[in-house]
C-alpha cells in the first residue's frame, strides 16, 4: 500500500501514523484533526463510485481522482455529511438526470442508522462517502467519468499550436459540413471526428516544432511548450465545435437564391457576408446571461457535450487495462476498431445495398398501394414500421446514445401520439389535406400542384392581391399542419412550464447578471458553491460587457444588410424578433441543458414577422433568421462553455477561441454553399440522386409563403383557424402538468410535457417515424438497460461508441461522394431499386384525387 505524507488540511496521513493493517473502520486524531481510516474493500467501493471498476487497490490509491476523494472522505464528519445530503435532496429531488438509486440511498441514510438496517460502521461510512462525492465531485456518474475533481492550473492552454490546428480544422470541417448539410440524412465531420484528426496533428507538432517563442506581458509563448496536453486539445476542440455546427444562414441563401424558391438574384457575396457574420455572432451577447442558469448550476448537465469530453480523455489521459465486465480493450483502441468497421459497413447501405438505409420493406408487399405507403412508408408516409433501417446515419438522427433515455422516450411518445392524430385528421380530410401527400413541407395550390409563387407576387416579391384571387390560396399537408400548430403551442407551454418549475433558478440568474453589470468586483461564481465552480473561480472571468459588445457589433452588421440591399425588411422588425426570441430563449436553454433537446423559435418568428411585414416572403424570412439564431447560436456557444467548465479551461481563452473560429467559419461556409449551388445538379429536388433534397430550405420556403407572402391573417381566418388556438392550448397545458408533478412527484418525475410536445413537431418534412423508431430501440438498450445494469461498461465505452460510429460514417460518406457519386457511378440491381419502385418514393400520392379540371378548397371569392 502506498505511503502518504501528512496533509495540513487534514487529508491523507502517513501509513506510519495510522495502523493500515487493520480493516476495521475507526476514527483517530492526527495533529488535532479527526481522520477516518479506510479499508482496502472500502477503497474499492470508492473506485466503483468513480467509475473505476476493475482496478487493483494500488491503482485506486495512485489515481488522482480516487486519492483526492479518499483524502476528503477521511476528514468528513457525520454532522457535515448529513447537512450535505439534506441539501442534495432539496436540490436534486426533481432532477431528471440524478441517479434514482443514489437518491433512494440518500433518503434512506437520512432516516438514520436503524431505518437503513446497517451496522453503525457501515452506515457512517456510506453517509460520509455520499456526502464527499456531493461536495467534492459530481453527483452524476456520467460526469464523474469525464472530468476530475482536481485541476492543474499550470498546463498551457492558449498555445500557438492549439490555435493553428484549430484554425486549420475549422476551415476544413466548416466546408465539408456545410456542403453536406442539405443532404438527407446529413453527413458531417462532427466534433468527435475532428478531435481524432486533431490528436495526431498535435502529437506531430509536439515532436517536430522547435521551442521558439516570445514573451508578452510577462508570459512566454512558445511554438512547442512541451507535450500536447488535454487542455490544448480541448481548446482546439471547442474551436472545431463551431465548424461542426455549420451555419444556419446558408439554408436561407439557398431559399432566397434558387429559382425553385424565391429566385432573388441580387443576393451576392457582400449580402451573404454581412448576414452570415451578424447571425453567427450575435448569440454571444445572450450567452452572458445564459451562463448563469445553464453553465454554473450543477443540474445543467448538458448530455450533448459528454461524448466530446469522453473522447478527449480516451485520446490523452492514461488508461488502465483491467477488465470491465470482461472487456479489456482500451477506449482508444475501441474507438478505432469501431470507426474502421463503421467506415467499411457504410458502403453497404449507402451504395451496395441502399434498401438497407431506408428500409421501407412493408411497402414492397404492395408497391402501388397508396394506403399502405401513407401509413408505413419511409418517403411519402408516416413511417409506422417496426424495422426501418440498418444505417447508422439514420439510427443516429435523434442522437440516441447521447440524450438521456427519458428525453428520447418522451419525444418518441409525442411523435407516436401525434402521428396517430395526423392519420385520423387526414382520413377526415381536415383542411382539405386528404388531397395532398400526408407529410411534406411543400405548399400546393387548389389543384394539388406545387404552388407557383410567380403567379401571385410582384417583381419585389410582395403579394399581388389581384393575381392571388385569380389563382389559389396555399395549402399544406396534414403533417405540416401538425408541425406548425404544435410549434406554436410549444412556446407558450415551455415558457409557462419553466416559470412554474424554475422560477428560483431564473431569478438567481437575473440577479447575478445584473450584479455583474453594476458591480465590477462581483464574481460570477460567488452564487455557486459546487466543486466545479470553486475550481473555475481561480481564472479571470469574461466581463459581461464583452458579450454585449459582440452582440451590438453583430446587430449593426445586420442593420447594414437590411438597409443597403433590397430586402424590403424593416430594421425595427429585426429588433422586435430578437427581443421576443431572447425571452423565450431562457426556458429553451434550460430544457436543452438538462435533456439534450434544443427548442427553436423560428416558427414563432415567422408568425410575428408576418404581422409586422405583411405580404413579403423575403422580409419575413430575414426576420425569421434572427428568431432562429437567437437561441441556436447562443445555446451553441453556451454548450461549449459548459464543456470548458468541465475541462477547467480559462473562460477568456474559450471566448477568444470561439470568436476566432466563428470568424473563419463565416467566410468558409459562404464559399461552401456557393460551390454546392454551382456543382450539384437538380439541387433540392425531392428525387435528387445524391439525396441533396434540402429539407430545411423547403420547410423555410413553405413557412415564408404561408405566413410571409399570404400572411397570418388570411392563414388563420380563412385557411386554418385552428392554428390561432395553438398558443392557448400550450399555455393551458402547463398548469395541469405542473400540478401533477407537484402532487405526484415520483410518478411524474420523468414525464416532461415540453419534450412530449416536441415529438408533435417532428412532422411536416421528409422526416418521419422511420428516423426515430430505431433511435428509441438504441436509447432503451444503451441509455436505460446497459446504463443501469452495466454502468461501468457504459461509462467507459458508450460515448466512445457513438463517436466512433459517427466518425466512420462521416469519413465513408465523404469518400463515397467524391469517388462514386460525383463520377455518377451506379449499381443497378434489385437491392438498390426496390425502395424506389412504388408510390412511397414518388411522394406524390394522396388519399383523394382531384378530378381533372376541378379544384378543392375555398371557392373563388372566398379568399382575398
Amino acid at each position: 500500500m502506498a505511503d502518504f505524507d501528512e496533509k495540513k488540511d487534514g487529508g491523507l496521513v502517513s501509513s506510519n501514523e495510522v495502523d493500515s493493517s487493520s480493516d476495521d473502520y475507526f476514527e483517530k486524531k492526527v495533529n488535532g484533526v479527526r481522520v477516518t481510516e479506510i479499508s482496502d474493500d472500502e477503497k474499492i467501493r470508492v473506485a466503483e463510485r468513480l467509475a473505476a471498476v476493475g482496478k487493483d487497490v494500488e491503482d485506486v490509491i495512485s489515481g488522482p481522482a480516487a486519492e483526492f476523494i479518499i483524502e476528503k472522505l477521511q476528514s468528513m464528519t457525520m454532522e457535515e455529511s448529513l447537512a450535505i445530503l439534506q441539501e442534495a435532496i432539496d436540490y436534486h429531488d426533481d432532477d431528471f438526470n440524478f441517479p434514482h438509486e443514489t437518491m433512494d440511498r440518500i433518503k434512506l441514510l437520512l432516516q438514520g442508522q436503524e431505518a437503513s438496517q446497517m451496522d453503525n460502521e457501515t452506515y457512517e461510512w456510506d453517509t460520509k462517502l455520499e456526502a464527499t462525492l456531493m461536495k467534492y465531485h459530481s453527483p452524476y456518474p456520467e460526469v464523474r467519468a469525464i472530468c476530475d475533481p482536481t485541476d492543474d492550473t499550470t498546463l498551457p492552454v492558449e498555445t500557438i499550436r492549439a490555435y493553428l490546428l484549430g484554425i486549420l480544422w475549422v476551415g476544413g470541417g466548416s466546408f465539408i459540413n456545410e456542403f453536406f448539410s442539405l443532404r438527407q440524412p446529413s453527413l458531417s465531420l462532427q466534433s468527435a471526428v475532428l478531435q481524432i484528426l486533431l490528436y495526431p496533428c498535435g502529437k506531430f507538432l509536439q515532436y517536430t516544432l522547435p521551442d521558439w517563442g516570445f514573451t508578452f506581458r510577462g508570459v512566454r509563448h512558445s511554438l512547442n511548450p512541451g507535450p500536447w496536453n488535454y487542455k490544448e486539445q480541448m481548446l482546439a476542440t471547442i474551436m472545431v465545435n463551431v465548424a461542426s455546427g455549420g451555419s444556419n444562414f446558408t439554408g436561407y441563401i439557398v431559399t432566397m437564391k434558387l429559382d425553385m424558391f424565391f429566385g432573388q438574384k441580387w443576393v451576392n457575396f457582400g449580402f451573404m457576408f454581412l448576414m452570415n457574420f451578424s447571425t453567427q455572432f450575435f448569440g454571444f451577447g445572450l450567452a452572458g446571461l445564459l451562463r448563469r442558469c445553464c453553465v454554473y448550476p450543477v443540474k445543467a448537465v448538458w448530455p450533448t457535450v459528454l461524448p466530446t469530453l469522453a473522447l478527449n480523455r480516451a485520446l490523452l489521459m492514461p488508461e488502465d487495462k483491467h477488465p470491465v465486465h470482461g472487456w479489456t480493450i482500451t477506449k482508444y483502441k475501441f474507438f478505432f476498431v469501431v470507426c474502421g468497421a463503421s467506415f467499411l459497413y457504410f458502403f453497404v447501405p449507402s451504395f451496395l445495398f441502399q434498401a438497407l438505409s431506408v428500409f421501407n420493406w412493408m411497402t414492397w408487399i404492395a408497391p402501388k398501394n397508396t394506403v399502405l405507403a401513407i401509413v408505413t412508408g419511409s418517403y411519402l408516409g408516416l413511417g409506422f414500421n417496426p424495422l426501418t433501417t440498418f444505417d447508422w446515419s439514420v439510427m443516429n438522427y435523434s442522437t440516441p446514445l447521447i440524450a438521456p433515455f427519458f428525453s428520447t422516450f418522451n419525444r418518441f411518445i409525442g411523435t407516436v401520439i401525434s402521428g396517430l392524430m395526423v392519420l385520423g385528421m387526414y382520413w377526415r380530410n381536415y383542411g382539405w389535406t386528404g388531397y395532398l401527400p400526408i407529410n411534406t413541407a411543400n405548399v400546393y395550390d387548389n389543384a394539388a400542384n406545387v404552388y407557383n409563387l410567380t403567379r401571385v407576387v410582384k417583381p419585389d416579391s410582395t403579394l399581388d392581391e389581384v393575381k392571388y384571387r385569380l389563382y389559389s390560396p396555399p395549402y399544406i399537408s396534414m403533417g405540416n399542419l401538425m408541425y406548425t400548430g404544435s410549434g406554436f403551442a410549444i412556446y407558450t407551454l415551455a415558457f409557462a412550464y419553466m416559470l412554474f418549475n424554475d422560477w428560483k433558478t431564473l431569478t438567481e440568474a437575473f440577479r447575478g447578471f445584473w450584479k455583474g453589470l453594476t458591480t465590477k468586483k462581483s464574481s460570477n461564481y460567488e452564487f455557486y458553491k459546487d466543486p466545479m465552480s470553486r475550481m473555475m473561480s481561480v481564472y479571470p472571468e469574461v466581463p459581461d460587457w464583452w458579450f454585449i459588445a459582440i452582440f451590438l457589433i453583430s446587430v449593426a452588421f445586420g442593420i447594414v444588410a437590411f438597409l443597403v440591399y433590397p430586402t424590403n425588411a424593416p430594421v425595427w422588425g429585426m429588433i422586435v424578433i430578437i427581443l421576443i426570441s431572447a425571452v423565450l430563449m431562457i426556458p429553451s436553454a434550460l430544457i436543452y441543458s438538462v435533456t439534450g433537446y434544443q427548442l427553436f423559435t423560428s416558427s414563432l418568428s415567422t408568425l410575428i414577422a408576418g404581422y409586422m411585414v405583411p405580404n413579403n416572403g423575403v422580409a419575413n424570412m430575414l426576420c425569421r433568421v434572427y428568431g432562429y439564431n437567437t437561441d441556436e447560436q447562443a445555446e451553441g456557444f453556451i454548450s461549449d462553455q459548459k464543456m470548458a467548465h468541465y475541462a477547467k479551461l480559462p473562460p477568456r481563452a474559450v471566448f477568444k477561441a470561439q470568436c476566432v473560429a466563428t470568424l473563419i467559419q463565416t467566410f468558409v461556409t459562404i464559399g461552401a454553399i456557393q460551390f454546392l449551388m454551382s456543382s450539384v445538379s437538380d439541387l433540392c429536388s425531392p428525387t435528387q440522386a445524391s439525396k441533396f433534397v434540402c429539407s430545411f430550405p423547403h420547410s423555410l420556403y413553405s413557412a415564408s409563403l404561408l405566413f410571409g407572402v399570404v400572411g397570418p391573417v388570411r392563414t388563420f381566418n380563412q385557411l386554418y383557424p385552428v392554428l390561432k388556438y395553438s398558443f392557448l392550448i400550450g399555455a393551458g397545458a402547463a398548469l395541469p402538468f405542473y400540478l401533477l408533478r407537484r402532487f405526484f412527484p415520483r410518478q411524474m418525475k420523468y414525464v416532461h410535457p415540453v419534450l412530449i410536445m416536441t415529438g408533435f413537431t417532428r412532422w411536416g418534412s421528409t422526416y418521419n417515424l422511420s428516423y426515430y423508431t430505431p433511435g428509441m430501440y438504441l436509447s432503451f438498450i444503451f441509455m436505460f438497460f446497459i446504463r443501469r445494469r452495466y454502468l461501468s461498461w457504459w461509462t467507459k465505452y458508450n460515448f466512445i461508441l457513438t463517436s466512433a460510429l459517427s466518425a466512420g460514417v462521416a469519413f465513408s460518406g465523404i469518400l463515397i461522394f467524391c469517388a462514386l457519386t460525383l463520377p455518377k457511378a451506379q449499381l443497378n440491381w434489385w437491392g438498390n431499386t426496390v425502395p424506389m419502385d412504388g408510390v412511397d418514393y414518388a411522394r406524390k400520392a394522396a388519399l383523394y384525387k382531384v378530378p381533372r379540371g376541378s379544384t378543392f378548397g375555398l371557392p373563388i371569392g372566398a379568399f382575398y
